[in-house]
């Protein structure tokens, strides 16, 4: 009987209904898009550590952020190759460089020097050109999503990077920076050359366990043997990037506070709603309440009206998130979307619109059955 009460009450007043549903749906929409375009932009601080295909990073001690790396002595890759449990140890190098541009303009790019006889580091995927572009004699692979920065090159066009003429061998697909400067990939040895870098040193050592082996005790290993150096696993280092641009750029702050807003809003919306609607009816509340209905009666039929319209508005407003995502998400902005996301989003607009409850029950707690009757 209370649940009939509570739909019959809720649907004949369909224009309030209405605006209710659509606080809820804005805040669904609202905390899925902010927290899938955050997860989409931070994912970049973490790409090359992501896609690496490297078990574990080494660089100089105190290093935190894959983009700004430290030199370290490339002799010293010999001694990490030398450790038990290490399969494989490639080093990489990462620094700044001017790519020209037709027309005479030059843009900031990072120059990532890999090895070419190995996938370690290699966080890219050729889409354009051989799959052994990298090997190529001052052959680059550049990202297609950063054409409009770089003018559109070409396979097959040639540069100057660093003030050395280069050939565009291959593109790949969604490898962007956090940064606004472009990844620009070579091989090791070409980097230095490219980049105006010293040829004897080395950003990272990027390592392949071997079977069995435990990251932690080869991570410890690694920095008992080479006192100047971190080590981390992949993960350890992504999570230590990832940090440091929240950190230092506030940027969970800003992406927190938008959301924040958005359920604020999407809390009065229902709460404004449930309040107009026990105001219409407040004669009917008083009705009840002289019938015998209880306090605990009254809230829980506020609660289920509340629930019924969280649960169509969130059902409504995930569907809506899944489609802006499908049509607007790209790699320069992605809206990377997760099971988690979504649960949660739901699960905490779920809860607010409850709490709004609560406005409206403090109203009908006031009211007086017999002065309502008798008016």
């Amino acid at each position: 009987m209370l649940w009939n009460i509570a739909t019959r009450t809720l649907f004949h007043d369909r224009g309030k209904l209405v605006a209710g549903l659509v606080g809820v749906i804005f805040s669904v929409v609202l905390v899925n898009i902010q927290g899938g375009l955050f997860f989409g932009l931070i994912r970049k601080a973490s790409l090359l550590i992501d896609k690496g295909n490297a078990d574990i990073w080494v660089g100089h001690r105190g290093m935190h952020n894959v983009d700004f790396p430290h030199d370290i002595p490339e002799r010293w890759i010999h001694r990490v190759r030398s450790i038990p449990g290490v399969k494989e140890a490639e080093p990489m190098r990462i620094s700044f460089s001017e790519m020209s541009l037709p027309g005479g303009g030059f843009e900031g790019t990072m120059v990532v020097g890999l090895s070419p006889n190995s996938d370690l580091g290699r966080a890219y995927e050729i889409s354009e050109g051989p799959p052994d572009a990298l090997s190529h004699v001052r052959g680059v692979i550049v990202d297609s999503c950063d054409n409009d920065k770089l003018l559109d090159p070409a396979l097959g066009d040639f540069r100057e990077l660093g003030g050395q003429r280069v050939k565009i061998v291959g593109k790949s697909y969604g490898i962007l920076s956090f940064l606004v400067t472009p990844y620009v990939f070579t091989t090791y040895a070409q980097s230095a050359e490219f980049s105006g870098g010293d040829p004897t040193m080395s950003s990272y050592f990027l390592v392949r366990l071997a079977p069995g082996a435990n990251a932690k005790d080869v991570c410890n290993e690694i920095t008992n043997r080479l006192g100047d150096v971190s080590a981390f696993t992949s993960d350890e280092f992504a999570s230590l990037s990832i940090n440091y641009w929240l950190t230092r750029t506030g940027l969970g702050i800003s992406f927190g506070a938008a959301t924040a807003l958005g359920l604020l809003v999407g809390l009065v919306m229902v709460a404004q709603t449930l309040y107009a609607m026990v105001l219409d009816r407040i004669s009917e509340f008083a009705t009840l309440k002289a019938l015998g209905s209880t306090e605990r009666e009254i809230l829980l039929l506020l609660g289920a009206q509340s629930s019924l319209v969280a649960s169509i508005g969130i059902v409504i407003g995930l569907v809506t998130s899944f489609v802006i995502q499908q049509t607007f998400s790209s790699p320069r902005a992605e809206i990377m979307f997760s099971p988690a996301l979504y649960m949660g989003s739901g699960l905490l607009v779920f809860v607010i619109c409850i709490a709004a409850s609560g406005l409206p029950y403090l109203r009908v707690r006031q009211v007086d059955p017999h002065s309502i009757l008798q008016g």
